[in-house]
């Protein structure tokens, strides 16, 4: 029996905030487009879950952002530090040019299922769940599509584009040969949540406390916390033992002391193993990455999704038209990667210099507990918030949708 196969004009790997953007956006322009989604549903605990004022922008060129809105989230205005017993405010949304001037908290798979809802509405949309890239089909030297394992065996999807968003440890990139450009990070995070009771702190804040970095996020109902480490240093926080853990999360979350029997186990602790990179050349023919597939970010300010999907519309944006011509070349490819590396770099220089300055010296206990002076300046003069606010809620280079809706009707996936 022959192998399965299907065809169409784009293949996306990988389902997470960057691949759904982009099928959507360019199943919209009435690209045919398929997402492969290695598992079986978006039920992951402990991904990105901030939607950041471009995102919801982004939301409302779509015309989605009533009804996104309407799914359960918290709203943060500001974000803040803590140093010491000292909270300084550090980035305030509300004076953002955007409809919405906060950061959304909202569990991913709210959004990734939202997003499949909505470009399924598109006759020229497939999504294949529990399908993973396997192989890149090669043809005269070009990127032809890929080999992938479903649910029923392997399948080939042929493509005039690949577009690889499968994140940190992408499959696509390393099967293309991608050179990386390494650039380290000093430290891992442990994540795991806790239960949010009525007379809690509301806002989400990071915390700097005796040479210790921890942050925690207002989920609703629970916190979402993260207990940053020295890198490679998780088996000798393991080997301490979960009451030591217990007492250092104490420490730097006292009013959540007596609740830290639900840290039952390790299994409830997940390891983020923290890096920073990013591919020289985005692109071969046939072939382009994007999001952490392209630049895998430190989650320094929590802006890896933001970036991801700018992204995916920057992509839509550009490659819809020459898809749609048959007409795709290496030149559009490289057009995506040239507009959307400044932002790239710039963002990943700011994370090194936190890196080095400030979350390097806090763990190696070399630093005082005292405030730098960028924070003092924040605290001093509010104004001065909304730069913060600006880098981190919109990014250096901010992406509107520009793909319009087909007009025409659009081909559904073929098999």
């Amino acid at each position: 029996m022959a192998e399965p196969s299907l065809s169409v004009e784009c293949c996306v790997a990988g389902g997470g905030p960057a691949g759904m953007v982009a099928g959507l956006l360019l199943a919209r322009a009435g690209v045919r487009t398929v997402v492969l989604e290695k598992h079986a549903d978006f039920l992951r605990d402990f991904r990105g879950d901030t939607i950041h004022p471009s995102t919801l922008e982004i939301m409302h060129e779509l015309g989605f952002l009533e009804d996104f809105l309407k799914l359960p989230h918290q709203k943060a205005a500001t974000l803040a530090a803590e140093i010491g017993e000292r909270t300084i405010r550090v980035a305030d949304f509300s004076h953002l040019p955007t409809r919405c001037r906060f950061i959304a908290f909202m569990p991913q798979w709210d959004f990734l299922d939202f997003l499949a809802e909505r470009a399924s509405r598109f006759p020229g949309f497939g999504l294949l769940r529990r399908t993973e890239v396997t192989g890149l089909l090669i043809e005269n030297g070009r990127v032809a599509g890929v080999a992938a394992r479903g649910p029923d065996g392997p399948i080939t999807v042929r493509a005039s584009l690949v577009l690889g968003a499968d994140g940190r440890h992408s499959t696509v990139r390393e099967r293309a040969g991608l050179p990386v450009e390494t650039l380290g990070a000093p430290m891992d995070v442990l994540w795991f949540r806790l239960v949010r009771r009525a007379d809690d702190p509301v806002e989400s804040a990071g915390r700097f406390d005796s040479g210790r970095i921890f942050i925690r996020i207002n989920r609703g109902k629970h916190w979402q916390c993260g207990f940053v480490i020295a890198k490679g240093s998780f088996a000798a926080v393991h080997a301490e033992g979960l009451p030591a853990f217990r007492r250092a999360v104490a420490a730097l979350m006292p009013f959540a002391a007596a609740r830290l029997d639900e840290i039952v186990d390790w299994e409830s602790v997940k390891l983020l193993t923290v890096g920073l990179d990013r591919l020289k050349t985005w692109h071969r023919p046939g072939l382009l990455c994007i999001g952490d597939a392209a630049h895998t970010m430190s989650p320094v300010g929590g802006v890896g999704i933001n970036l991801a999907i700018q992204d995916a519309v920057a992509a839509a944006n550009i490659l819809a038209g020459p898809l749609l011509r048959g007409e795709v070349g290496e030149a559009h490819l490289h057009q995506v990667q040239r507009r959307r590396e400044l932002p790239t770099r710039a963002t990943q220089r700011v994370q090194l210099l936190i890196q080095n300055r400030v979350v390097s010296r806090v763990l190696a206990g070399t630093t005082a507990l005292r405030p730098p002076l960028a924070l003092r300046l924040l605290a001093a003069f509010p104004p001065l918030r909304r730069l913060p606010a600006r880098l981190i809620g919109l990014g250096i280079r901010p992406e509107h949708v520009r793909t319009a809706p087909a007009d025409a009707q659009a081909g559904r996936v073929r098999s």
